[in-house]
């Protein structure tokens, strides 16, 4: 979309004083205790090391520490304010990155949007976090001409490149180069402490709409030197990221990379294959994936500067069959693979390490450091040894809640179980929703989960929200959507629905057709059942249940490829 002939720091003046190679106006801590630190301290200890590539383009940590600088002063002059959000809709570039961090520096907050929605479910997201600055590329800037009416919040739109695209009238439109370019200096210091918002990610909701979680400076700080200790990453490792910042999994990818000085190679991806030959080309050692993509990569031939390159590969997003690790295992002898468990809300809760997979078949292993993970009853008391119970997670990766949301958070967030009757202020954990088991070891197992949300493809769909673009075509009377077991998408979505009352008969392929338009791929009905009537229940419910069972035999005989 352009972006690959943007500038990315090339224009900027240095803002360094070269004896320290850092910003004039900042002053890290060691570990340092904000988003943008993991950059700037990493440019201190090597600033010639490659921080981010991608295709073949690269940025040094000093530079790309400089063009973080930059930005960051653009953004306050673009008069955004202390815990303003700065919403980025793009694909992973160079300049992707360089916007998160710099956002932090200004002290805004990052809402990365995954660039594969389309313009209705980026204007949601636009509007819930009150947007005020979004960065884009001109053509998806076109596309969203639209939704970007409703958006009253948002007042600039950064394009990486010169654009003739029409914009609602109250959007100021500026390039990235013009920015970068004249971005005056020197900027205040960064007024934000570690309890402070770096980051809004959405996630599938159950009442069908995506709801952003709050994640603050120290959540993804803790998150990244836990991941990274024991991942024992190093300035060494070359870190793929085929994952969207969007995602929690993703967005790691990065901050586990600038914790340690490690390079990251960014990639979008569109087929498979091309993951492993990236991995080979550019002696990546360390590969992070779902399910989905692993079941596909497992069964290829890996080329063999891959296979002596990878140090280590994990898992997240969904169970990984067992035979994909044992397939895994035999294709990369020397390859350390990490099965892991998280939810947004905690960012990571568990992993198993690589010597125990054999031993601990199906397990999602124990908590994560500077975590801990508590199995409990509905009345919060400990389960006894293989009693199911409530995965409850506490300590400093537990966000903050959800945004705009007091009721779905106080449903999520409760007071962590077994405190202290003399602690006045209770501590808050995250009550996971799922159910686990614990085994006399203290290995955990995955069991199920509570709601309904459809997990396909590494991601968590909420069925609501596609039944609300089944219902916008005016072609259903009811509409249901389930998850059902997929060979390689870990669930595959299906809808049940009746006839709208006014059409004699359903149009199946032109209601495949409209939500191919509205809903991006992952979200796309495999297959479309259609049914008189739909059960109830005694609540006068649609009975899921009921139709899951029926639904499930028929469609593991008939699934989409």
């Amino acid at each position: 979309m352009g972006a690959d002939r943007a500038p990315v720091g090339a224009a900027a003046k240095p803002a360094y004083n070269e004896s320290v190679k850092m910003p004039t106006h900042t002053t890290v801590p060691p570990m340092g205790t904000l988003l943008h630190d993991l950059v700037f301290t990493a440019a201190q200890r090597a600033p010639e090391q490659t921080a981010i590539k991608h295709k073949h383009k690269t940025l040094t940590y000093q530079a790309l520490a400089q063009t973080i600088d930059r930005l960051a002063r653009g953004l306050r002059e673009l008069n955004l304010g202390r815990g303003e959000r700065v919403a980025v809709y793009l694909p992973k570039y160079l300049e992707t990155v360089a916007a998160v961090f710099g956002t932090s520096l200004a002290d805004g907050v990052i809402v990365p949007i995954n660039p594969v929605l389309k313009p209705d479910q980026v204007g949601h997201i636009l509007r819930d976090c009150n947007a005020r600055i979004l960065i884009t590329a001109a053509p998806r800037l076109a596309q969203l001409h639209d939704t970007l009416k409703s958006c009253h919040d948002l007042h600039t739109v950064i394009t990486l490149e010169d654009t003739s695209a029409d914009v609602p009238v109250h959007l100021k439109t500026i390039t990235w180069h013009t920015v970068l370019e004249h971005a005056a200096g020197p900027a205040s210091p960064s007024m934000n402490i570690d309890h402070d918002i770096a980051a809004i990610l959405y996630t599938s909701g159950s009442t069908g709409k995506p709801k952003g979680v709050v994640l603050s400076h120290q959540n993804m700080i803790a998150g990244a030197h836990s991941v990274t200790r024991y991942l024992n990453n190093t300035a060494d490792d070359r870190l793929l990221a085929v994952l969207p910042f969007s995602f929690d999994y993703g967005l790691s990818q990065l901050t586990t990379a600038f914790t340690s000085g490690a390079s990251v190679v960014l990639m979008d991806y569109l087929l498979p294959r091309e993951v492993l030959n990236l991995v080979a080309q550019e002696a990546i050692t360390g590969l992070a994936a779902v399910p989905a993509l692993w079941i596909q990569l497992a069964e290829m031939e890996w080329p063999e500067a891959a296979v002596q390159s990878l140090r280590y590969i994990t898992n997240s997003g969904g169970a990984m069959p067992h035979t994909t690790v044992k397939t895994l295992q035999r294709r990369l002898p020397n390859t350390s693979i990490y099965l892991m468990y998280g939810l947004t809300e905690a960012f990571r809760s568990t992993y198993l390490p690589p010597d125990m997979i054999d031993h601990k078949r199906g397990s999602i292993g124990k908590a994560i450091p500077n975590a801990e993970i508590m199995v409990v009853r509905e009345d919060g008391t400990p389960c006894a040894p293989n009693e199911p119970g409530e995965l409850v997670h506490r300590g400093a990766l537990v966000a903050k809640g959800y945004w705009n949301q007091p009721e779905k958070t106080a449903e999520r967030f409760r007071p962590a179980p077994a405190q202290s009757p003399g602690l006045s202020l209770p501590e808050i954990a995250v009550w996971s929703g799922d159910t686990v088991v614990k085994d006399e070891e203290g290995y955990l197992y995955f069991v199920g989960r509570r709601d309904e949300m459809i997990k396909t493809s590494g991601y968590r769909v909420s069925p609501t929200e596609i039944e609300e673009v089944l219902y916008e075509s005016g072609l259903v009377g009811q509409a249901v959507c389930l998850g059902l077991p997929h060979p390689t998408l870990g669930q595959g979505i299906v809808a049940v629905v009746t006839k709208a009352p006014q059409h004699g008969s359903l149009d199946s392929q032109s209601l495949l057709h409209f939500c191919k338009q509205k809903l991006p791929n992952f979200m796309v009905p495999l297959a479309i059942f259609e049914r008189e009537h739909l059960p109830r229940n005694p609540n006068g419910k649609i009975d899921r249940k009921l139709l899951h069972s029926e639904v499930e035999d028929y469609f593991s005989n008939t699934q989409a490829p």
